[in-house]
């Protein structure tokens, strides 16, 4: 089949997890399920902070955005899977398909500073205490959200615009559930060079320089504690910052496995597997892991819902 241009494309098929006619009932429910979960649960943080005025503090302020942001992030891929699952079919125009590959790499982009923000938010609280009303005032707070979404958006755009610039087929098969960046530069007919080429520095920039900044961070934050002279003290510094570990290793790690997956050949099924790890899974456990050890968020949420959280 010869290659034609972009206004030659007619459809892109996206070939989902598996193409097994008896598993996709099975696929379905359970992603279903991990969508209203991930839905209902990060709403319910948001709530939380929001209606709670002991809550309005720099770092629910980040945890709500990060609330957010995963509920996009879910949202960009999930739905538009079920609904190929409902109606069987895998079609996802050109145009859906880049604008699917725009959002996810924005909310993708913006949970990774995020969480760099949120680390940097629990080093300033613990190794300079007393200025810490003072360095995360609500201005500046803003002005890390503001600036970590300008830079996700000027990424995403560039990824996008490049992807204009490539010759594909008339039918385009993608080996995913979703419109992953990689697999869809990888069918294309024309020269991928410097799509790759800035594909893998985008990577390099916006995943190494958030998870520099978050080692950095805590490379500060386990001395300081140490030398917190109290036990409760210490437990209430270290609980603070758990939580957010938790979350930054299951982002980071599944990120860092579908990064090399797909970088090794003929492994395409494996990485839409292990994508469902940081595209679903994360966003899922995220209220989950704040929840559960979090005095406040605990609080808030019985206020709201009127039934302890365990």
């Amino acid at each position: 089949m010869e290659a034609d241009n972009d206004t030659g494309i007619s459809e892109f098929l996206l070939l989902g997890l598996s193409e097994e006619p008896e598993l996709q009932p099975i696929i379905f429910g359970l992603f279903l399920c991990m969508y209203l979960i991930t839905v209902l649960g990060n709403l319910l943080i948001i709530l939380a902070v929001s209606s709670d005025s002991h809550l309005h503090t720099p770092m629910y302020f980040f945890l709500a955005s990060l609330s957010f942001v995963d509920i996009c992030f879910t949202s960009t891929t999930i739905p538009k899977m079920l609904w190929n699952i409902q109606t069987q079919s895998q079609v996802i125009t050109y145009a859906g398909c880049l604008t699917q590959i725009y959002f996810f790499l924005i909310f993708g982009a913006w949970d990774d500073f995020l969480l760099a923000v949120m680390a940097y938010d629990r080093f300033v609280a613990i190794c300079h205490p007393l200025h810490y009303t003072v360095i995360m005032n609500p201005r500046f707070c803003g002005l890390l959200v503001l600036v970590s979404w300008v830079i996700s958006v000027l990424n995403s755009l560039l990824q996008s615009l490049m992807v204009l610039r490539l010759s594909f087929r008339t039918k385009v098969e993608i080996p995913h559930f979703f419109c992953e960046l990689n697999q869809v530069v990888g069918q294309a007919c024309s020269d991928t060079f410097l799509n790759d080429m800035v594909m893998n520095s985008g990577i390099m920039l916006l995943g190494g320089a958030p998870l520099a900044g978050i080692l950095y961070s805590y490379s500060k934050i386990f001395p300081s504690i140490r030398r917190i002279s109290s036990a409760q003290g210490k437990y209430k510094a270290f609980s603070t910052c758990a939580s957010h570990l938790s979350v930054v290793s299951l982002f980071f790690c599944t990120s860092l496995g579908v990064y090399l997956s797909s970088a090794a050949p003929q492994s395409s099924h494996s990485s839409a597997v292990a994508s469902v790890l940081y595209t679903v899974v994360t966003p899922m456990l995220n209220p989950f892991i704040y929840s559960l050890r979090n005095r406040d968020i605990k609080r808030a949420l019985k206020r709201i819902t009127g039934v302890p959280v365990m």
